[in-house]
């Protein structure tokens, strides 16, 4: 009499047939996951710049807001000497994601004068994220569901508050 050892190839081709619905039903759910962790995040590091350009006007009255992202943070500097041009109230690595590639899928900005500011969080791609986000002076962030480019304040102040 003899023994069977192993499997069959259609007893392999069921398996991964098995496999690949599960993979289909679970990527997807993973991207939006993915992608719901970057705009939590894009609107906490915006809270976090808006935190940061109110610490700037209180350390600075007579200059204002900052002018641009890059004098929130530290310059490079080790140990951070605070100034105008860097001043030390956030962490480089959001300092710095004015450009491509950004930090977690976004691309930041803050622009300010003596008056007001604005920043923005716009996503790099549509995998990244689908809604932009910005924030001005009243301090109510505000979401884009288009997702693209907010160029000023009153831009912000036309999308609806983030809920």
């Amino acid at each position: 009499m003899r023994t069977q050892r192993g499997f069959s190839l259609i007893e392999l081709l069921i398996v991964v047939a098995i496999i690949l619905i599960i993979a289909a039903i679970a990527i997807p759910d993973m991207l939006r996951a993915r992608m719901s962790a970057n705009e939590a995040a894009a609107v906490s590091a915006v809270r976090t710049i808006t935190t940061a350009e109110v610490g700037y006007l209180t350390n600075y009255p007579s200059v204002g807001y900052a002018v641009q992202l890059s004098d929130l943070g530290t310059g490079g500097a080790t140990p951070c000497v605070p100034s105008t041009g860097s001043a030390c109230l956030i962490d480089d690595s959001l300092a710095t994601a004015s450009s491509a590639p950004g930090r977690g899928g976004y691309i930041y900005t803050a622009t300010g004068s003596l008056g007001t500011f604005l920043v923005t969080a716009v996503p790099v791609s549509n995998a990244s994220g689908e809604r932009s986000f910005c924030e001005v002076a009243d301090n109510i962030p505000r979401v884009n569901p288009a997702g693209t480019a907010i160029a000023d304040t009153a831009a912000c102040m036309a999308f609806p508050s983030l809920n």
